[in-house]
C-alpha cells in the first residue's frame, strides 16, 4: 500500500542520516591528534544532547509499550530539532570534503520530516490532532550558534548527538512501522 511505501521510505531514509552520522564522526575521530583524542575522551558521558528535552521513550520495553502515534510524534519532533542545527555540521567538520554538501543533511531531514508529517496524518485518520502544541518552535534554536564552532568538543559533542538522534528515529520508526503490519512480535 502507499503507506506501507511511505514507511519503507521513511525507514531508509533514517538509517542513511544515521550512516551518514557515524561516517562523519568516524572520519572527525580520525582527523585528530593525538593529544585532541585524549581530551575527548575525558568528556564522555555526552554532557547533554539538547534534544534531551523532548520527552522520548528510554529502552526497549519503553519503545515497544509506545504506540505508533507516539513513535511518530517523538521522531517527527526529534527530526524538527535538527533542522536548524544540522546547517552546523559542516562547520563541525574541519574536512567538509568527505561529507559532500552538508546542505544536503539538512534538505533530507527536511524531506525525512515532511515524510514523518504524512504518516502521522495517516495514522490519526481523520481524528483530531490532540498535539498541537507538539510543532511549537524548539527553545534551542540558537544554541549551537553559540556554541562557538571552533571547539573541538562542542564539535564532537554535535556530531555524537546527532548520531544519537538519528539511531532513536531509526529505532521508533523501525518498531511503528513493525506495529503497523499488525505484527505482535516486534522485537528491537
Amino acid at each position: 500500500s502507499e503507506n506501507q511505501r511511505l514507511f519503507n521510505n521513511a525507514v531508509i531514509r533514517v538509517q542513511h542520516l544515521h550512516q551518514l552520522a557515524a561516517k562523519m564522526i568516524n572520519d572527525f575521530e580520525d582527523n585528530l591528534l593525538p593529544e585532541e583524542r585524549r581530551q575527548l575522551s575525558k568528556i564522555f558521558p555526552l554532557s547533554f544532547c539538547n534534544s534531551d528535552s523532548i520527552e522520548a521513550p528510554t529502552g526497549k520495553d519503553e519503545t515497544q509499550k509506545s504506540s505508533m502515534l507516539k513513535l511518530l510524534r517523538i521522531s517527527f519532533r526529534l527530526i524538527e530539532s535538527w533542522e536548524f542545527p544540522s546547517q552546523t555540521l559542516s562547520g563541525a567538520i574541519s574536512n567538509s570534503l568527505t561529507v559532500g554538501n552538508p546542505n544536503q543533511i539538512t534538505e533530507k531531514l527536511a524531506d525525512l520530516k515532511v515524510g514523518i508529517s504524512v504518516l502521522i496524518k495517516g495514522c490519526l485518520d481523520g481524528q483530531p490532532n490532540m498535539d498541537e502544541n507538539d510543532s511549537l518552535p524548539l527553545p534551542f534554536e540558537d544554541f549551537y550558534l553559540t556554541m562557538g564552532e571552533s571547539s573541538l568538543r562542542e564539535s564532537f559533542r554535535l556530531l555524537a548527538c546527532f548520531k544519537k538522534d538519528m539511531h532513536k528515529v531509526e529505532t521508533y520508526l523501525r518498531v511503528a512501522n513493525c506495529r503497523r503490519s499488525l505484527d505482535s512480535n516486534c522485537t528491537l
